[in-house]
């Protein structure tokens, strides 16, 4: 018995080492370089490369969740895929972003590429032994046998993990013009659509799951925070290789946008049934997802390419997980939220916009100072004057929008220096209050939709109560003129 508990506690520590060996491995450019460039690459390791990020899924389900249908799959589909990855890799090491074809992306990749090439590869055979030895555990766990009816959620799984980046192979974003209709930008048929799929995905999922039993929902809620934490961090490897929307160094990865925090708090609070981690998911990470889904941005300043292109299928993905996450656990009464439990978010969120402030203009202040030798030369990160077509700024990573205002107007300057960098406080604090604004709008709109749900349910439930409460008078009046029948036929036999 004890063997049986150390067994077990092994395995699952082996599968939580599982899951930072991928975060790792996304901070590489080649993790999902080879997905959007498939003709470059065996097609056999390409595919080997999706099942093992659908593993990442599958894994943690069937170990700390102990979902049968996910350890039969994740034993009998993985090994061979692992083991043809471990044998296919080719040249997949040897990815890198020193182009030399401009300057400033040699000045990026001299920055992205901090991991070096023996690393990579020690922690890529390291995460093939995890995935392999986790799936012999299952095999002793569970045995041989398999129920044929658990790989319905094998599609499933591969369409969840899927590499957003893999519809790049059909096209060429550099030959569709600026101003084509299948570029995504403010309020065109594509901007209206994503509204649409938030809404329906969010309406959708509370359908689906609010009939299933409590347990059954929570597991539902873990796949799809696993989901987003798996999606989530494709970026790190996009924006080191060809870039994600405007950004295009590690410096973007930190988790300081205010939804990018809000995917770890959304997501633990489903793992840990915090009630403190449900009231900041709900008052302002559901609210943050849904203004930007209302606004993406002057349009000057992000680059979401076309329709399909993997920056707006990324965004729209994450925001719909992260929404979907924020409100559920409240409709579907795992945790209720009351007016109060707006204090904790509301400090929470202000201590965030003053560390995404000061860090913003501290990695700014940084980059002033960036020097790299290439083959071509000594050069600095120099602001706007550049070297060449591709201007090398300095980088401003603007977390939680603390740099560059989105809206189509100007704030004056209120000047705070921070070493280098000058902020502009009154933006800062308009920004605050601005999206303080957006958080009691949505909570206002939620004891709205309460209160008028409450009055609906109570006006159809009246009629009910007065048909019931008819035919129990009437059943009363029955049984009344039934005793007196009886008794006056009594009397007239005597």
């Amino acid at each position: 018995m004890k063997l049986k508990r150390y067994t077990d506690t092994g395995f699952k520590a082996a599968t939580a080492l599982l899951l930072p060996t991928a975060l790792i491995l996304s901070f590489t450019v080649s993790d999902y370089y080879i997905f959007n460039r498939i003709g470059e690459f065996n097609f056999v390791f390409v595919f080997s490369q999706w099942v093992k990020k659908a593993g990442l899924l599958l894994l943690p389900l069937a170990v700390f969740y102990k979902k049968k249908s996910c350890a039969d799959i994740a034993k009998y589909i993985l090994p061979p895929f692992v083991i043809l990855s471990c044998i296919l890799f080719g040249k997949f090491f040897d990815v890198t972003m020193l182009t030399g074809a401009s300057n400033a992306d040699e000045v990026y990749a001299h920055i992205n590429e901090f991991i070096p090439k023996a690393a990579n590869m020690a922690l890529y055979f390291i995460q093939c032994a995890l995935y392999l030895a986790i799936c012999a555990y299952l095999f002793v766990r569970d045995g041989y046998k398999v129920n044929g009816k658990s790989f319905i959620w094998l599609p499933f799984a591969f369409i969840a993990c899927m590499p957003l980046n893999i519809f790049e192979n059909f096209f060429d974003i550099n030959n569709i013009p600026a101003n084509s209709f299948l570029r995504f930008k403010n309020f065109t048929l594509w901007h209206f659509l994503a509204i649409l799929i938030l809404a329906g995905f969010t309406i959708g999922s509370y359908y689906f799951l609010k009939n299933k039993t409590k347990e059954k929902q929570h597991q539902f809620l873990a796949a799809a925070a696993i989901v987003l934490l798996i999606q989530y961090h494709s970026k790190d490897s996009i924006v080191m290789g060809d870039g994600y929307n405007v950004y295009r160094t590690v410096f973007a990865c930190i988790p300081l946008f205010i939804c990018n925090i809000g995917v770890y708090v959304a997501c633990i609070s489903v793992f840990l049934k915090k009630r403190v981690l449900y009231a900041i998911a709900f008052f302002v990470h559901a609210a943050g997802a849904v203004s930007v889904f209302v606004y993406f941005g002057k349009d000057e300043m992000s680059n979401y390419g076309i329709f399909c292109s993997y920056s707006i299928l990324y965004f729209c993905l994450t925001h719909c997980l992260l929404f979907a996450l924020s409100v559920m656990p409240t409709a579907l009464g795992h945790y209720k939220y009351r007016h109060k439990d707006c204090i904790i978010p509301l400090v929470y969120y202000f201590a965030v916009i003053i560390l995404a402030s000061i860090s913003s203009a501290l990695v700014s202040s940084a980059s002033m100072e960036f020097t790299v030798t290439t083959p071509s030369g000594k050069y600095t990160l120099d602001g706007y004057s550049g070297w060449d077509d591709k201007l090398c700024e300095w980088l401003r990573p603007n977390y939680a929008f603390t740099q560059i205002n989105p809206l189509p107007f100007e704030v004056p300057m209120w000047k705070l220096t921070i070493w280098r960098y000058d902020l502009n406080a009154l933006y800062i604090l308009g920004l605050y209050a601005a999206y303080v604004g957006i958080f009691y709008a949505m909570n206002g709109a939620y004891f709205a939709f309460l209160a008028i749900r409450k009055k609906v349910l109570k006006k159809a439930s009246e009629p009910q109560i007065a048909i019931r409460l008819s035919t129990e008078a009437a059943s009363e009046t029955a049984v009344t003129d039934e005793h007196t029948t009886d008794k006056t036929d009594e009397e007239e036999k005597v």
